[in-house]
């Protein structure tokens, strides 16, 4: 059994109503991926791999960039209807769904989460790197993140950017599709460490997060991430770090290893490696991040593929393809 952790799927309503007519330019990519609405195109690649499931969530844009505040409930709303709905159809195929929240009403996004996981059947929630621009650590988020840790439910963070952010100050766009190649593994690393450096996990021990793309640039920057930040406040002439550094009991590296990541990293055999070397086995969870490939089903098989050529023992695989996906699926 392979359990896709973080993958992608529109219910076909909420594509109707906030993708294809809403968001043209988004709609007009995705209408060439069959397989991100269309449930016979779906389940044709997924029968290549066998015994193998999907937990499915909705790809980007986040929910509050569909609405504003007083809206955004009710699109949470018919995106997860639609999801349960799913899972309920399909249940080899879809065993249970992420849920979506809407970020920018702090309140109605812990009453969404709770009824899409006590209501709906979902096992856990999908947020983004920033809310609108907003970052997760801010104090609007508190209620959201007490009481996901509090239940234990896990939390599915995915990066978002867009052409809209430069690269440069002195230009308007970023160029050749930076914002996405660089900028989403810089939005991931960023709001993981302002989680750190906010003492996420000393006040939520149970804080179950998974990182989308194997937790982005920490592994690769693993000596920076360690022996740089051990040495923080001494670049900061204006903020007083060193007291926030020795508040801290654990070395900043060890907190950015209590995060989940998974495999989505599109074949990437040395990315993989070094992830799985950063995190530890017992934190990597299999994914594939369908349906966005150059062709159907390549994602799963390459990410199978790297999977394979690591030369790790079975009960290793095992954890990565299925058993750590289910102890993070588990909640209170």
């Amino acid at each position: 059994m392979k359990i896709d952790i973080f993958n992608h799927l529109f219910p076909q309503a909420f594509f109707d109503r906030y993708i294809e007519k809403g968001l043209p330019d988004i709609g007009k990519r995705v209408k060439a991926m069959p397989t991100i609405v269309k449930l016979d195109a779906r389940f044709k690649v997924m029968d290549e791999f066998g015994d193998y499931c999907q937990i499915i969530s909705l790809p980007a844009p986040p929910i509050e960039a569909l609405g504003g505040p007083n809206e955004t409930p009710d699109i949470a709303r018919l995106a997860n209807d639609g999801m349960a709905e799913l899972c309920q159809k399909h249940p080899q195929r879809f065993p249970t769904f992420v849920a979506s929240l809407p970020m920018n009403n702090p309140e109605a996004t812990v009453k969404e989460a709770l009824r899409a996981v006590d209501t709906l059947g979902a096992s856990g929630v999908q947020i983004f790197t920033n809310v609108n621009g907003k970052p997760l650590d801010g104090p609007e988020f508190e209620a959201f993140f007490d009481e996901m840790a509090r239940r234990e439910i896990g939390i599915w963070m995915h990066p978002t950017r867009g052409a809209d952010m430069p690269d440069y100050k002195t230009e308007d766009r970023s160029q050749y599709e930076i914002w996405w190649t660089f900028g989403w593994p810089y939005e991931t690393s960023v709001a993981m460490a302002r989680m750190v450096f906010s003492k996420f996990f000393e006040r939520r021990p149970n804080l179950k997060l998974l990182t989308h793309h194997m937790g982005a640039m920490a592994p690769y920057f693993e000596g920076r991430v360690g022996y740089g930040w051990d040495q923080l406040g001494s670049r900061t002439s204006n903020i007083d770090y060193v007291s926030l550094l020795k508040s801290m009991p654990k070395r900043p590296i060890d907190y950015f290893k209590m995060f989940y990541a998974d495999t989505a990293l599109f074949g990437a055999l040395a990315g993989t490696k070094c992830g799985l070397d950063f995190f530890g086995v017992d934190k990597c969870l299999f994914a594939s991040d369908v349906p966005f490939e150059p062709a159907p089903g390549l994602y799963i098989r390459e990410t199978i593929r790297v999977i394979e050529a690591l030369g790790l023992p079975a009960d290793q695989k095992e954890k990565i393809y299925r058993t750590n996906a289910e102890a993070f699926l588990r909640h209170k």
